[in-house]
């Protein structure tokens, strides 16, 4: 099988990228960062720290890369069997006419065999709306060959890939033991190719919101009250009694909406509430708070791992008082190298707390909810750190 990956980041590299090669794939990275580029094709291998309880280093060998940007990424397009991405929500965008070429020209070699696309984003049906923006860039008479030849299949990724620790080797990359790639069976074209590492589901929005509701949503609480109380990883956050008990509970509050939408069983998700607060505090990583804290507009948004769990507390008239209470903090949240945080801190100088918050979450201004987030930040923003 012929893969080719957007992304050889940290985590197409310790993630996805690994995933690939240990199931056997041809593997191809496709990046924009040229002097990665370079180094990968230099070394055609990397080494994988795998951290948890025990400690091991993997070898990723035999692979090659090629600058997404140059036409020769287009040529590997055309050949591909399957096409993974990690290169972030904001990018798919951008791949997109990439993408498109390389299939046009697959389509017009004649070539119908079946090919498999897979966005392995940090967000809700990511497949589905990088076809949407492939097909504004694809001509449309061939838009009736790529529903028949090519599968865009979503998917739900989780694990935890911080920066790299150590500078000796740039192309090394440690990740935490522990690795969720859950895909729609449904969706794909011609037989599944079977990964290392890759469950199937025809449920998937249940384990992408499980994740959402769960791992984003303790991740993104424990970095906003960990910045106020001036911690610099999240280890270091959750090491906090009082933190830890306020991300536990917004944990608990999502997830007893999950149990309700989608029936999980209440007694497992509270272990695996259990089991991510354990990742949150595994010493043999170093999470900066900066990092998972970045962006917060869309990490408010009505879609993401803040709103979203809170407007299904609702639904169902559910408690939500750590979930405004994580809201509250991110309305604090101050970055200068962060654009989305200084937009944000504009907002709120400019038109006030009220208004930047509804304008980020699509809260009502009048909502009881936006009400006591408000009073929360009221009361949170003086621990703001300087």
């Amino acid at each position: 099988m012929r893969a080719l990956h957007f992304g050889a980041g940290n985590i197409g590299r310790g993630f996805i990228g690994k995933l690939l090669a240990e199931s056997g794939a041809e593997l191809v990275f496709a990046d924009a960062n040229k002097s990665l580029v370079d180094m990968l094709n230099q070394a055609k291998e990397y080494r994988v720290n795998v951290v948890g309880e025990e400690h091991q280093v993997d070898v990723i060998a035999g692979i090659r890369a090629v600058d997404a940007t140059s036409p020769a990424v287009v040529d590997e397009i055309r050949q591909a069997d399957l096409i993974t991405t990690a290169v972030g929500p904001q990018v798919l965008e951008k791949i997109a006419g990439t993408l498109a070429k390389g299939l046009q020209l697959r389509f017009e070699q004649g070539d119908e065999r079946p090919m498999n696309i897979i966005a392995c984003e940090n967000m809700v049906r990511g497949t589905s709306q990088l076809k949407g923006f492939v097909l504004q860039h694809l001509p449309d008479s061939y838009h009736a060959k790529l529903e028949q030849c090519v599968g865009f299949v979503d998917s739900a990724v989780d694990r935890i890939v911080p920066p790299a620790a150590t500078k000796d080797d740039p192309l090394e990359v440690t990740v935490e033991s522990f690795s969720e790639w859950i895909v729609d069976q449904t969706q794909f074209k011609g037989d599944i190719p079977k990964m290392a590492g890759m469950e199937l589901t025809d449920n998937l929005i249940a384990f992408v919101e499980r994740k959402l509701f769960t791992l984003n949503t303790g991740h993104i609480v424990t970095a906003y009250l960990g910045n106020l109380a001036g911690y610099q990883t999240i280890r270091e956050a959750i090491g906090d009694l009082q933190i830890r008990q306020t991300v536990k509970r917004a944990m608990e509050q999502s997830g007893e909406v999950l149990v309700r939408r989608y029936g999980f069983d209440r007694q497992l998700h509270g272990a695996y509430i259990e089991k991510i607060l354990g990742r949150f505090a595994n010493p043999y990583l170093v999470d900066e708070i900066e990092r998972v804290g970045r962006q917060p507009l869309r990490k408010l948004g009505p879609q993401d791992r803040l709103t979203k769990p809170l407007l299904g507390t609702l639904e169902y008239n559910l408690p939500n008082d750590a979930l405004l209470e994580g809201m509250a903090a991110a309305l604090c949240y101050r970055n200068a190298a962060d654009p989305q945080a200084v937009e944000l801190q504009g907002w709120i100088a400019e038109f006030g707390v009220l208004e930047a918050l509804c304008r980020a979450t699509g809260l009502a201004a009048d909502s009881a909810e936006a009400a006591k987030i408000v009073q929360r930040y009221q009361a949170l923003s003086g621990q703001v750190p300087a």
